[in-house]
């Protein structure tokens, strides 16, 4: 019998064994087909397993009201629209979505949730990370930043200013230390699988609204940041300006491709829009437009699409998106 090629488990490939019982069952009484189906359907799950394996998971956290601190209270945002507008596109394209706001956003939670994200994913998963709240410029204590300055993602606990024995920063995320969850989650899901983030934060703006004495009429009167760096050594923050755009991160071998947006440049501010009467970060308001129309690919494509968007928006002149990738 000469081998042929048969569409079995729903992919193409030659398998003589498949073949040998398709012509069985031409010959055979009713009885063997029935064996003979039920055979090929455990032959064709089996195949289809890796497939049927793959998990898509989101963590997305969103921040809108801090607690007060006083004259260093963290200016108000929206944050939490962000999460209630990206969750449910998430949800429709499949992805199973952890959702962590307002107050419940403390840094162990957001810690351990990323942990958990990790030591859950296997191999093929993907993975989609997205964090709307306050950032921040931190001082770089171990020499690795060129500026001297690291970045922070601002949990609910986190406060603005350091106070030696009352808060010496243990609640900030810093971008080293959202580094090392980001290849852990690349190393858990491998070459097969995808990571995407999405940061709508800003680490150089006003640290709340109107400080930039701006209309709080405005759309633009919400700004995410603050031009004060957290620096245990009273070290002022002086942003450095470089206007580059997008930056490439190494790849390892076993690990997953990835992706990560930012709303702006380190030096600029990102100005929250008002659409349809309510505020958002742009970044997340025109990745959810995107994923409304398409699924998060792993390729560049769903990216320079986001891009494009923030790009045409006239109320975004003062800010430009900044996108780091393994991808080429």
């Amino acid at each position: 019998m000469k081998k042929k090629e048969v569409e079995c488990g729903g992919m193409r490939k030659k398998h003589y064994f498949c073949f040998q019982i398709i012509y069985l069952m031409n010959i055979y009484d009713n009885q063997f087909r029935i064996f003979a189906i039920l055979l090929l359907m455990a032959v064709s799950l089996f195949t289809m397993s890796p497939l049927l394996a793959q998990t898509k998971r989101a963590l997305v956290v969103g921040i809108s009201v801090y607690p007060s601190s006083g004259e260093n209270t963290w200016g108000a945002i929206h944050g939490s629209n962000d999460a209630e507008l990206i969750t449910p596109i998430l949800k429709r394209q499949g992805y199973d979505v952890t959702k962590i706001c307002e107050k419940t956003a403390t840094a162990n939670k957001i810690r351990r949730e990323l942990q958990s994200l990790a030591a859950s994913c296997k191999k093929g998963d993907i993975v989609y990370l997205h964090f709307s709240c306050h950032g921040q410029a931190f001082e770089d204590m171990d020499g690795d930043e060129e500026d001297g300055w690291d970045e922070s993602i601002i949990p609910y606990d986190a406060q603005m200013v350091y106070a030696k024995g009352k808060y010496e920063g243990a609640n900030h995320i810093t971008d080293d230390e959202l580094h090392s969850f980001f290849l852990q989650l690349r190393k858990a899901v491998g070459v097969k699988g995808f990571v995407s983030v999405v940061i709508d934060a800003c680490h150089s703006g006003g640290a709340s609204r109107g400080e930039d004495g701006m209309d709080e009429e405005k759309d633009d009167s919400f700004v995410r940041g603050t031009k004060r760096g957290f620096s245990p050594r009273g070290k002022i923050f002086r942003p450095r300006i470089n206007a580059k755009g997008n930056f490439h991160i190494p790849q390892a071998a076993g690990m997953a491709h990835m992706v990560i947006l930012e709303a702006c440049r380190s030096y600029q501010s990102n100005y929250e829009i008002k659409q349809s009467g309510k505020y958002y970060g742009p970044l997340s308001y025109y990745v959810c437009q995107v994923m409304a129309k398409k699924a998060i690919s792993a390729n560049m494509d769903w990216v320079l699409e986001v891009k494009n968007k923030m790009d045409s928006d006239k109320k975004l002149t003062r800010q430009n998106m900044v996108y780091e990738t393994t991808l080429k």
